[in-house]
């Protein structure tokens, strides 16, 4: 008998960014050892990739402005990713003396978004990393390209697909290994999030196997969004421990997926990602004593209940 689940993966990879996309938008100064720490709890929990900070100036984004402390001070475990977004060639030469092995890059589909939170136009982002790809070539460093607002902009609504194909093209052009989708306001749906799909995964160059997606939860969607894309052959998932994040420049965006969330989904589906979802509560407990909130995961919020 056959199953609407018998095309999932066996196995998905799960970019944990919790440290990074999720604690940039906290208001309170997360002291940088817990930091640390907390990165080095969720690469213990069995997590191939954890995204630790960014190195953008510190002016705009006051939370990461530590990126250098905290990148030089993690403990790294073999087999585990630790990328860190770069916004320009002077952010990755910081990054470099840090001993940064694996990077991000970050655009979007959307002219009014990318004004509003990287103060340059899609095409002016695009020149910007070019220097920062071709540097990342150099040094042997693998680069990931974020694309936000595929499903949807806080100030523009509607996205064509089509731009979103354009610009994840330009990203692959120039050097970029893998891409993420973003529903940056979390207004995506099932069949958007198919659609969407089916139109850049039948573009050139443009394959399951380097395409991530980036669900926020801010309609309750994200878990739906992902099991769709999982029936559509989609291996990775972004996701942030607690459902940390939002997005400052995203008005009315609520947090990322809870990695939790997702790790109950998918082990209850029977597919392996070699991350340990206890861990992954002791890490959320750990940092939500500096929050100054408790974080808005639902299976997190339901382990620290019944306990």
């Amino acid at each position: 008998m056959s199953s609407s689940f018998d095309n999932v993966p066996a196995a998905v990879r799960i970019v944990e960014v919790g440290p990074r996309d999720g604690l940039q938008n906290e208001k309170v100064a997360i002291p940088t050892p817990q930091k640390i720490q907390f990165v080095q709890m969720l690469a213990s929990a069995g997590l191939p990739v954890v995204e630790v900070t960014s190195f953008v100036s510190p002016r705009a984004i006051p939370q990461l402005s530590d990126a250098d402390t905290v990148m030089s001070n993690i403990t790294r475990l073999p087999g585990t990713a630790y990328p860190v977004l770069i916004p320009n060639i002077k952010g990755m030469q910081r990054a470099l003396a840090t001993g940064v092995r694996s990077i991000a890059v970050f655009t979007a589909a959307s002219e009014s978004f990318a004004r509003h939170n990287i103060n340059a136009s899609i095409a002016e982002s695009l020149a910007n990393f070019r220097p920062v790809v071709a540097l990342a070539q150099q040094e042997d460093i693998p680069v990931r390209g974020y694309i936000s607002t595929v499903f949807g902009c806080p100030y523009e609504g509607a996205v064509d697909p089509q731009r979103v194909v354009a610009v994840a093209q330009e990203l692959l052009a120039m050097g970029v290994q893998e891409l993420s989708l973003g529903d940056t306001i979390g207004v995506a749906t099932p069949r958007q999030v198919e659609n969407v799909l089916d139109i850049v995964l039948a573009a050139n160059d443009i394959t399951r196997e380097i395409v991530g997606v980036h669900f926020h939860d801010t309609r309750g969607t994200a878990l739906a969004n992902v099991l769709i894309s999982l029936q559509m052959g989609i291996t990775t998932i972004d996701a942030a421990a607690g459902g940390l994040g939002g997005c400052p420049y995203a008005p009315g965006a609520s947090g990322n997926l809870a990695t939790e969330d997702l790790l109950y989904m998918l082990h209850g589906m029977g597919i392996q990602t070699g991350v340990d979802l206890e861990k992954v509560v002791a890490a959320t407990r750990y940092i939500a004593a500096y929050l100054g909130h408790t974080p808005t995961g639902k299976y997190y919020q339901a382990a620290v209940s019944s306990r």
